[in-house]
Parts: structure tokens; sequence; C-alpha cells
């Protein structure tokens, strides 16, 4: 799954953004990526490991909620599974 959001721009500023990934790894693990930054600046990667899928998915979507309620929009969804 991979959300990206994106935060409306101040005057003079690039947008800010924000991109989800959650992928399973080689070992049956599941992944949660976090990146973040400006457009067109330096960028900010995040990891975090969890064994089940369910985990990883509630940690997903508490990632997904925390920046709609900082002001972020989702600007695109990739999954079959992808929340919404």
């Amino acid at each position: 799954m991979r959300l990206y959001l994106q935060q409306r721009p101040q005057a003079g500023e690039s947008p800010k953004y924000v991109q989800l990934i959650l992928e399973q790894d080689l070992l049956g693990g599941w992944a949660l990526l976090r990146e973040s930054g400006q457009t067109g600046g330096r960028a900010t990667w995040k990891r975090e490991q969890f064994l089940g899928r369910e985990q990883a998915v509630a940690a997903f979507e508490a990632a997904r909620d925390a920046q709609v309620k900082r002001g972020f929009q989702v600007m695109f969804a990739q999954g079959a599974d992808a929340p919404r």
C-alpha cells in the first residue's frame, strides 16, 4: 500500500509532503516506510518493522490519520487494500 499526502503551501514555499508505504519483506514481516519533506528539498526516511499484517495496517492507518489531522490531504493512493 502506498499513500502520498500533501499540505497546502504557504506563500512562497514549496508544498510539504508525506509518503507512507507498507510492504511485506522477504522474511514474512512487514515494513512501514515514512518519507517526509518539502517538494524539491531534502527528505527524511523512517522505517518501522512489524511481525504481523494487522499491526502494520493499524500503524499505517494511525500514521495516515495523524497526518490528515495536521492538514495533509491524500493526493494518491495505491494498493488493492488501500485504506481511505
